[in-house]
């Protein structure tokens, strides 16, 4: 897998990607899509008040991905939250996880939109984003990686090469090179946008 991200002129950033990386950055941010689940339409229809006053859930998401994407706002997995704390993290999530699931699906759906645009030549293209699609971009790599971190079960404390010396056989391998290769993709991008 080749694919880097380089600078644009004007802003933004390129990268040529070969059928193979198209195919798994669909495919990937789809799963993703599918994880976060439909957006929901606020009580109130077009009413900007109603959508700002909708309320989402209060707990906080069974699935390990979900929990890891959507995290509770105080507390962590190590500290064993009061009643208040609780209380006030069921609040907020009530109040904000519905906007930054939209967001989440925005950003996917943006990727998938890039990808899907792509008019090559065969064996792949060059994907160019506006700076405003690299935001997107970045998030949803990050969404990506976050996910596959997680069902990995990859800890902040790991360097990764325990999961790099897998044997080939091992079914976790192709997540592990795609947990890689989108850091790398990630860490291009944000080059990019700041060299």
């Amino acid at each position: 897998m080749t694919g880097q991200f380089e600078p644009l002129p004007g802003g933004g950033a390129a990268a040529p990607l070969d059928e193979v990386e198209i195919s798994i950055l669909r495919s990937l941010a789809v799963q993703l899509l599918e994880l976060i689940g439909p957006g929901d339409e606020p009580a109130g229809g077009d009413d900007p008040l109603a959508a700002l006053f909708a309320e989402g859930p209060s707990e906080p998401p069974s699935d390990p991905v979900l929990a890891r994407l959507f995290p509770d706002a105080y507390g962590g997995p190590d500290l064993v939250p009061d009643d208040d704390v609780r209380a006030a993290a069921a609040e907020f999530r009530r109040y904000t996880e519905n906007d930054l699931r939209a967001r989440k699906r925005e950003d996917a759906l943006a990727l998938v939109r890039a990808l899907d645009a792509l008019t090559g030549e065969s064996g792949g293209a060059v994907l160019r984003l506006k700076p405003d699609e690299c935001r997107q971009w970045l998030g949803a790599l990050n969404d990506l990686r976050l996910a596959i971190g997680t069902r990995l079960e990859v800890t902040d404390e790991e360097d990764g090469g325990e999961l790099l010396r897998l044997p080939d056989s091992d079914p976790r391998k192709p997540m592990v090179l795609a947990y890689f290769w989108l850091g790398g993709l990630q860490e291009t991008l944000v080059e990019a946008l700041t060299g």
